[in-house]
């Protein structure tokens, strides 16, 4: 991997519109731009940056899962992958539609990248819906909590997950063909995966890039019943002995089966003045919708399966100027047809959803001068979305965007500031739509969103932050034009056309440390919205009489505008508890929490509970042996619309090989999840009422790279 390979998502964490510290040792940052670094970097590490520097040397905090943990943590969603770092959560629509929730903020306000790029699919209108980003050819995986990731789009206010694949050569290797792969079994859903790719020089500075993957499973296996003690309640209580029987489903989740492929080529030039390179893929990707029981005489439970695909094509480019003012110029763009089909259980096909999407960034990073350096930039994007069939919930519509961004860092030693602006406007339309009641109708937002902030040196080795953002965002198509049935959350949804920008305000504080054999970070924050949009609970004659309707089939649920606060922390710390030469006992534990509030309606929905977690960890170059427990807290804070979700323990353990010495690319790890087979459900989940999560899971991953 090279230093010029820069990952765009820590732009964001770079800029002061949020601090977000994560325990990370310092590194100077001439290693941290080591070409051969990114692989045996620790994962707390920032190793690439649109500006440079070590996560120590940053305001900024990131997650960053790759090399081993990854593929100990490899599931076949992004949510479930990355659902145990800290402010992380995780939809959990199922094994198969599971997207990441960052600070209780989850669809609009969280943008999932790929090498610094939206997924262009349509898994921000439902939980119900994949990403179409395939964890199995992630090389790492960077998480940006919070407001930070505005440089990326006013949608990003709740976070970015940016997902980098490498899947565009950006050095010529030094073999005559590069190889790398992954395989993995899972027992509890059967789950076979497989994935490999396969870089080769043309000569001339030309790179070919091929890659592949696949993955199977069956029904999920669960710790225990499939539905929670008050359904099972009230399936007993229906009367109807088919309802009845219900309460007694346990094991296995029915309709949870999967299967996906994805196969992707590439060509790329490398010289000394820069690279440029394409990339295209598809994706297929077929998997079930866990059953949402009906457990009222009459009424109708769909097992679904989604048949999904997607075609794309994606630009990289970077020049080194080495100028005075522009030290280098780089180019990322994409473009995406994405379909899928929802499939009903005698094989009809119900509804379809069709999106076409291009985005493009380029970005000014600026010479270093003494301790100033920048980056400046502009980003356009645009999505056409149209949905038919029996359940169609939106018009046509089309999104575009373009924004202009930037960010300043001035390095006075032990004194940091940096500050970060970004300037948006967007276009949404509706097109006519007689079967909603919708005319054509458009509206155009200006949002500026803009920060400041600042670090000391407190003491050596230890740093105090402060920052404070003002964030604007437009609405997105469904919240001001939904006016429909929607299956995947059983809801008729009900946008409003008028809805104004939502704005907030943010602070935090942060306090990081590093020395020799520990890090500790700690983050706190404190938002205020004004104009906050959510979905509430409606009458049912609000959706008749907005639609013309003389009956809906689903409870209405009306997106409506509030005053909202949101705040909670963040914590991370770790310590080498002992060392026996090149053996270490490392002892680490983290927690996180967030508590959300709309003005005049309560408890905001799907907000995780406190979370606590830790683990062991005994390693030398050849073996490293982990043990860990996360307790997740019971959730009572819950509004009108929610039911309380029970505390859980989950007990897991690894073992990891790596049989061939200076080689940490390849591996064998074999890991036991839920160990003492827990059934577990997360609050952030639609769908955590009829569909726990995994049970006792036994996995074999084995990683090979020469």
């Amino acid at each position: 991997m090279a230093a010029r390979r820069p990952s765009p998502v820590l732009l964001a964490s770079a800029a002061a519109i949020l601090f977000a510290p994560a325990a990370a040792h310092a590194q100077t940052q001439s290693r941290a731009g080591d070409p051969s670094y990114h692989d045996r970097a620790p994962q707390d590490i920032v190793v690439t940056a649109l500006v440079n520097r070590s996560l120590g040397d940053t305001l900024g905090g990131v997650s960053v899962v790759s090399g081993e943990t990854l593929a100990r943590e490899l599931r076949g969603t992004i949510g479930e992958t990355l659902s145990r770092q800290p402010g992380v959560s995780a939809t959990s629509f199922g094994p198969s539609a599971s997207r990441p929730v960052l600070r209780g903020l989850q669809g609009e306000r969280v943008r999932v990248l790929t090498d610094g790029i939206g997924s262009f699919d349509v898994s921000n209108t439902s939980v119900d819906h994949a990403v179409a980003i395939n964890p199995l050819t992630a090389q790492r995986i960077e998480v940006v909590r919070g407001p930070a990731a505005l440089l990326y789009g006013s949608s990003a206010i709740g976070g970015v997950v940016n997902v980098v694949d490498a899947r565009i050569p950006h050095k010529i290797p030094d073999e005559a063909v590069h190889i790398e792969g992954i395989g993995t079994y899972g027992s509890a859903a059967d789950e076979r995966t497989l994935s490999g790719k396969a870089e080769a020089p043309l000569g001339g500075g030309f790179v070919a890039h091929v890659d592949g993957s696949w993955s199977k499973s069956g029904n999920l296996s669960t710790g225990g019943f499939i539905l929670t003690p008050a359904l099972r309640a009230e399936a007993i209580a229906s009367g109807d002995p088919d309802i009845a029987e219900l309460a007694t489903v346990k094991g296995k989740l029915p309709n949870s089966a999967a299967e996906s492929w994805e196969v992707a080529g590439a060509l790329a030039y490398i010289g000394e003045g820069g690279d440029i390179g394409f990339s295209v893929n598809h994706i297929d990707n077929r998997y079930g919708v866990p059953i949402r029981y009906a457990l009222v005489p009459g009424e109708e439970a769909e097992a679904v399966s989604i048949h999904m695909k997607q075609d794309r094509a994606d630009l990289r480019a970077e020049l080194h100027a080495n100028g005075a003012i522009v030290d280098r110029i780089r180019l990322r763009a994409g473009y995406a047809d994405y379909r899928h089909a929802e499939i009903e259980e005698d094989g009809t096909v119900g509804t379809r959803f069709f999106a076409k999407g291009m985005e493009g960034r380029a970005e000014l990073v600026q010479t270093k001068r003494g301790g100033w350096d920048g980056v400046s930039g502009f980003q356009i994007l645009n999505r056409d979305f149209h949905v038919i069939g029996d359940e169609k919930f939106l018009p046509k519509n089309s999104t575009t965007q373009f924004g202009l961004f930037t960010l300043q860092s001035l390095d006075m030693g032990k004194l940091r500031v940096e500050g970060g602006a970004r300037y948006e406007h967007a276009r949404v339309s509706a097109a006519e739509d007689a079967d909603l009641g919708v005319l054509a109708q458009g509206r155009s937002f200006d949002a500026l969103s803009f920060s400041a902030g600042a670090s000391v040196e407190a003491v050596p080795g230890w740093r105090l932050g402060v920052s404070a953002v003002r964030s604007e965002r437009a609405p997105a198509a469904e919240e001001l034009f939904a006016r429909g049935p929607h299956a995947g959350t059983q809801t008729f949804e009900l946008g409003d056309p008028g809805f104004g920008k939502e704005k907030s305000w943010g602070v935090e504080g942060s306090l990081r440390g590093a020395g020799a054999g520990y890090a500790v970070s700690l983050n706190a924050y404190h938002n205020w919205f004004d104009g906050y949009i959510y979905d509430s609970v409606a009458d049912d004659t609000v959706c008749l009489a907005a639609t013309g309707l003389s009956a809906i089939e689903f409870p209405c649920f009306a997106f409506s505008q509030a005053d909202a606060r949101t705040y909670g922390f963040e914590a991370e710390a770790s310590v080498t508890a002992a060392r026996w030469g090149e053996t270490a006992l490392t002892l680490d534990g983290s927690a996180d929490y967030v508590r959300a509030t709309i003005k005049g309606a309560g408890p905001a929905p799907r907000i995780p509970p406190l979370r606590v977690m830790g683990g062991a960890e005994l390693g030398d170059e050849a073996w490293t042996v982990r043990a860990e427990a996360e307790h997740s807290f019971a959730q009572k804070r819950v509004n009108a619309r929610e039911t309380e979700t029970g505390a859980f323990t989950l007990v897991n353990a690894s073992v990891s090989w790596r049989p061939i010495p200076d080689n940490r690319a390849t591996s064998i790890t074999l890991s036991a999840n839920n160990i003492f087979d827990v059934t577990a459900r997360r609050h952030a989940s639609y769908l955590k009422d009829y569909a726990p999560l995994a049970g006792r899971d036994v996995r074999v991953t084995a990683r090979l790279g020469f």
